[in-house]
């Protein structure tokens, strides 16, 4: 009945087909009838406006009221993980910004930072050491206040048994297991301990995760006077 209101035989599409969004091909409607842009990750779509079916995407109902469209989701939307209003798959690693790279898995989702967490202490040829954000660079960096402040080369992380040039002496690696994530649903973070820095000291490092989603809270039950 749905196809009869909204399918029109013969079919009239456009003497020129749309100029799709790149990542968007050019698919059938939902009559097989004209060519449309399949509708990709979160936008809305509808009986017609299919979505890119390429990618495993759906038409997803469950969220939107009776009688209005729905929103492009994966068919198997349990196995996947919701970052600032925006679906990863499972397995699937992303950049939520340049300083932070994350990992989708079980519907949830673990971060490591992609900047440097080293600590530089006062030395000879640097006494006021400080840390700055760099015009054009993600990552801040050390430089060396009074010292026409010029950035400090980029050997902060040595490689495992190497010699780092603050150090005389090789930096067998050393670090304990990341320790379970500080909460048991959303947001949190595990730290451990290591050695993996320019002076061979040990240092709690950080890492955000997240185990799943929180539960829904109940809706509150009316109040019968």
């Amino acid at each position: 009945q749905v196809c009869a209101q909204l399918c029109r035989r013969p079919c009239y599409c456009p003497w020129v087909p749309p100029r799709c969004p790149r990542g968007s091909p050019l698919v059938l409607d939902g009559c097989g009838c004209c060519k449309v842009c399949a509708r990709r990750l979160g936008e809305p779509c509808d009986f017609l406006h299919v979505c890119d079916q390429s990618q495993g995407l759906v038409c997803d109902y469950s969220s939107a009221p009776a009688g209005t469209g729905g929103t492009c989701n994966f068919e198997d939307d349990e196995e996947g993980c919701e970052v600032n209003g925006r679906l990863y798959r499972d397995g699937e690693v992303f950049q939520p910004s340049c300083k932070i790279q994350c990992h989708c898995l079980d519907g949830g989702f673990t971060c490591i930072p992609l900047c440097q967490e080293d600590v530089r202490l006062p030395s000879p040829d640097c006494p006021f050491p400080r840390r700055v954000e760099i015009p054009g660079k993600c990552c801040p960096e050390w430089i060396c206040e009074g010292a026409q402040e010029q950035p400090l080369p980029r050997d902060a992380r040595a490689a495992p048994g190497a010699v780092s040039p603050l150090l005389r002496y090789p930096c067998p690696p050393w670090g304990t297991e990341w320790s379970a994530c500080s909460a048991t649903c959303g947001l949190g973070f595990a730290s451990r301990v290591s050695n993996q820095n320019r002076l061979c000291r040990l240092e709690t490092q950080r890492r955000l995760c997240s185990p799943g989603p929180c539960p829904a809270l109940p809706a509150a039950l009316p109040v019968s006077g």
